[in-house]
């Protein structure tokens, strides 16, 4: 049984974390409104510290540059979107199946996170700089190019090039999900409609890869 003394050390400690996760959860929220109202080459740090109840000093504990706080937006989202795939899988899926539901599951996923972005009057929607070589993109990339092989070997099709084909898939994903979210924010479309509507192009455009390199 842990004593008395035992807690009171391990108290504090978890309320530091918690403040910690709070702080860094703040700085990247007033990020991503930021970047949405300026852009991300127009925003500046002091921008985002205003836009958070923290001093500079402290904010400074957490991230030392606006391109830094970019990347962690990036990385979080990645991190997020790998537990999401492994929540959203189930068995016996087709391949159409699969694509359908971890498209539709991405460009949903993006939608919420800018739920307070789209309450902008012009917001800017800045593309994601994806770098392959992070772990958390290593990640993500080999969880869908597992989850591909399994779906296309259940279906007997084994002469396709995995590697390029998951390459393809999280590369429509991501440029369609840009637009997607663009739509969106300017109005041009309803948020539904632009989910379904990137859900089945992006389903049929990877379908069409498949079909050719397996002529």
């Amino acid at each position: 049984m842990q004593s008395h003394q035992d807690l009171s050390h391990s108290e504090p400690s978890g309320k530091r974390e918690q403040a910690k996760a709070a702080n860094r959860a703040a700085i990247l929220k007033a990020a991503r409104l930021v970047f949405a109202e300026l852009g991300v080459e127009a925003a500046t740090v002091r921008d985002i510290i205003r836009q958070t109840d923290l001093a500079s000093g402290t904010f400074y504990n957490y991230f030392k540059s606006k391109e830094e706080i970019y990347g962690a937006l990036v990385q979080d989202t990645l991190i997020e979107f790998t537990r999401l795939l492994k929540d959203m899988k189930q068995e016996d899926m087709s391949y159409e199946d699969y694509l359908r539901t971890a498209f539709g599951a991405y460009f949903r996923f993006l939608c919420q996170q800018n739920e307070e972005v789209f309450c902008l009057d012009s917001p800017i929607i800045n593309k994601p700089v994806m770098r392959f070589d992070t772990p958390e993109m290593k990640a993500v990339f080999q969880e869908v190019r597992k989850d591909i092989e399994s779906v296309l070997q259940a279906e007997g099709r084994t002469k396709v090039d995995t590697e390029y084909l998951t390459a393809a898939a999280i590369g429509i994903a991501r440029e369609l999900g840009n637009c997607m979210l663009i739509r969106i924010a300017t109005k041009s479309c309803g948020r539904e409609h632009a989910i379904d509507e990137a859900t089945e192009f992006a389903t049929h455009m990877t379908l069409s890869g498949v079909r050719h390199s397996a002529t």
